[in-house]
């Protein structure tokens, strides 16, 4: 199967930009199960279901909470398989998840319970499907094709995946078009990731030395002009990797860059409406957010292999203090400008931190189950998120209290960061 349908080695160039171009991909299918596409969703599924917000953000936070204990396993999965197998059988679980999202009115009408259940349960697939497997899959598979060179790689990969995920909101309304349409929508977007795991079957490619190729192929040899830490170290397993400080810091900032996007994408509507701002302004603010993430993700990228990685985890830190400050006092004006810039430069720098710190810091042998529990961190950050907004909202009447706290943890974590260096070979 390493082989099917063709031989890597008998392409004309290096085959890590064709796994480089199909990860990408891989990445930009995993929108349905990421909180940017499911937020489009939230406000009919509280009509047809019956649920109240707070319901809602209950059943996400424990699908999420599932999803995260679950990615243990999944990166021991692709350890052991490889991302080719991990990412097609992601993708097949997600379009049937999409399918059963998509019936559950019928499945649960007019019982709150059983609805709560149900979707409590499609949040769990959805989760785990699409921003676990199919997301640490498709990542993992093109950082082990890149070594020095990763942060270019990374670079590359970024533009396409802010563009796709900001994009996807309003292509998502697009589908579920003005007569609400949603769970067409989803039944069609299932169709696509269907199609999708097709290709991945086609064109990934586990490692290099599996092909009789090696990491960075042509570029390898001049790869001496990057910065000392982005030389090959021993490889860490799991235990060992999670006894250094840097790894838990680094966790840690991923965990508050997940909550903080997640509550905010997830309740993008409610936060702009309780501003006095429209739907549609709500939605809008995700493609110029896209544009300064680009930006900030393609700078940042390269300068990865130039510099250490902490200088970028404080940048993405400054991003959250800021975005956390302008959701607080959102009304308008200055604020928003807050928001675009801080979610640009949160989801840009996260694009880097979670893709380039687990195989540069540890290495590429125990990847799977190294990056799989860091996953498992941010993704239990991401559960949090729009139970803690929404809960505080019910307690208070605004999210404010709620921006504030994550700013705060924001400064504590921009301290902690000045020590994490590459933990010690």
């Amino acid at each position: 199967m390493k082989s099917f349908p063709f031989d890597p080695r008998r392409i004309p160039f290096f085959y890590g930009w064709i796994v480089l171009g199909a990860g990408t991909l891989g990445m930009i299918m995993s929108v349905p199960g990421q909180t940017v596409g499911v937020s489009v969703f939230t406000d009919f599924l509280l009509d047809d279901l019956g649920l109240s917000r707070s319901s809602l953000s209950l059943a996400y936070l424990i699908g999420t909470i599932a999803s995260a204990l679950s990615l243990g396993a999944a990166g021991v999965l692709y350890d052991r398989h490889g991302g080719r197998r991990v990412a097609v059988g992601a993708a097949l679980a997600m379009a049937v998840v999409l399918v059963y999202l998509s019936i559950l009115p019928s499945l649960a009408a007019a019982r709150p319970v059983l609805g709560f259940v149900a979707v409590t349960l499609g949040f769990w697939g959805l989760r785990f499907s699409g921003q676990g497997m199919l997301t640490l899959a498709s990542r993992n598979m093109v950082m082990e094709w890149f070594d020095r060179r990763r942060g270019m790689a990374n670079a590359v990969m970024g533009i396409s995946i802010s563009f796709g995920f900001s994009a996807a909101p309003r292509a998502f309304e697009a589908v579920i078009g003005p007569d609400g349409e949603w769970q067409r929508a989803w039944q069609l977007i299932s169709l696509i990731v269907v199609a999708f795991a097709v290709l991945a079957m086609v064109f990934y490619r586990d490692r290099p030395e599996d092909h009789g190729m090696v990491p960075d192929g042509p570029m390898a040899t001049s790869a001496g002009r990057t910065h000392a830490e982005t030389a090959p170290g021993r490889a860490f397993t799991l235990p060992e990797a999670r006894r250094t400080y840097t790894f838990w810091v680094f966790a840690a900032t991923l965990l508050l860059a997940g909550l903080l996007l997640t509550a905010y994408t997830f309740h993008i509507v409610s936060i702009f409406g309780d501003a006095g701002m429209s739907r549609r302004q709500a939605v809008g603010i995700f493609l110029p957010a896209a544009a300064v993430a680009v930006v900030v993700e393609f700078a940042g990228s390269w300068l990865s292999d130039y510099i250490k990685l902490k200088y970028l985890a404080m940048v993405q830190l400054a991003g959250a203090f800021v975005l956390s400050l302008s959701l607080a006092g959102l009304n308008g004006g200055a604020p928003v400008a807050g928001v675009i810039v801080g979610h640009g430069f949160m989801q840009g720098m996260f694009g880097i931190l979670s893709n380039v710190t687990w195989p540069r810091f540890f290495g590429r042998r125990h990847l799977g189950a190294i990056a799989g529990f860091a996953t498992a961190i941010t993704v239990a950050g991401t559960a949090v998120g729009p139970a803690l907004f929404s809960g505080v909202r019910d307690l208070t009447g605004t999210y404010s209290a709620a921006a504030l706290g994550t700013a705060a943890v924001a400064v504590v974590l921009l301290v902690l960061m000045t020590r994490a260096d590459r933990p010690a070979q």
